[in-house]
């Protein structure tokens, strides 16, 4: 059982919901990358995702594909990121989750990216465009080392998706909350409340719903829903562009998030 699996039993022990907070590593250095990180676990994130920059992505909205092309032009690669999180794990006990692309970890060679990744103190990895049906190898590699694997559910997921994603999945599973991409605006229709019903009753593990979630009163909305509340696009802009008011917005999120 990692850090990921521990803190979701804790927070069920507590009759909490989880704050995962995502940043992009690297923006616009990893030295600025360490103090957010410090800031988010300080106004109680629970688990922390860090993106991994890549140059073409497939889900990132405008607001995350730009804090991308700042850390590719700052030198930040997957190579550095793993022994960043290694320094850093003897100031944080943190879950962190990376949030890449197939592309790196492909290059980076699968077998050698989880063990390095599981070295460093790395909990899990989330990637988009590597669904269940191509990840056999991955997912054996990554149970064989605790190494949590998070996919991805859509509003627009069959019950027989829902199965094979669950299936695939450990430490939790990730609820898309739109059709779109990050940083999009979220709608809460009685729709997606029956299907976010469908997939708790599928899964034997926390749901947590990202995508689309930008305010306080979005987090909470969500809380009702779900076991944990991804916020990106809406964290990364306000730690780029008003730095002064972040850690006062980051509260106010984990305050909602009950």
């Amino acid at each position: 059982m990692n850090r990921i699996d521990n803190t979701f039993k804790r927070l069920k022990a507590e009759n909490k919901k989880a704050f995962i907070p995502y940043i992009m590593a690297g923006d616009p250095d990893l030295e600025k990358t360490k103090e957010h990180i410090m800031t988010l676990e300080e106004c109680g994130a629970d688990i922390i995702e860090l993106g991994v920059p890549f140059s073409d992505p497939l889900a990132d909205g405008p607001t995350i594909q730009r804090a991308a092309e700042r850390a590719l032009k700052a030198g930040v690669t997957l190579k550095k990121i793993i022994p960043f999180v290694k320094r850093i794990r003897s100031h944080t006990q943190a879950p962190i989750v990376l949030m890449t692309y197939y592309n790196s970890v492909f290059k980076y060679g699968e077998a050698s990216f989880i063990k390095d990744a599981v070295d460093a103190g790395i909990d899990g990895a989330i990637i988009p465009d590597l669904p269940p049906e191509e990840a056999e190898s991955f997912i054996e590699l990554s149970r064989a080392a605790d190494f949590s694997t998070v996919f991805l559910v859509a509003p627009t997921s069959t019950k027989e998706r829902i199965k094979k994603v669950v299936d695939a999945c450990s430490g939790f599973l990730y609820y898309v909350s739109i059709t779109g991409i990050t940083g999009a605006r979220l709608s809460l229709d009685e729709r997606f409340k029956r299907h976010i019903s469908l997939v708790k009753k599928s899964a034997d593990m926390p749901v947590a719903v990202g995508f689309g979630v930008s305010t306080p009163e979005d987090a909470g909305m969500i809380t009702r829903l779900a076991d944990g509340v991804i916020v990106g696009s809406a964290i990364v802009k306000k730690f780029y562009e008003h730095p002064a008011g972040a850690k006062e917005f980051i509260r106010k999120l984990r305050e909602a998030i009950r």
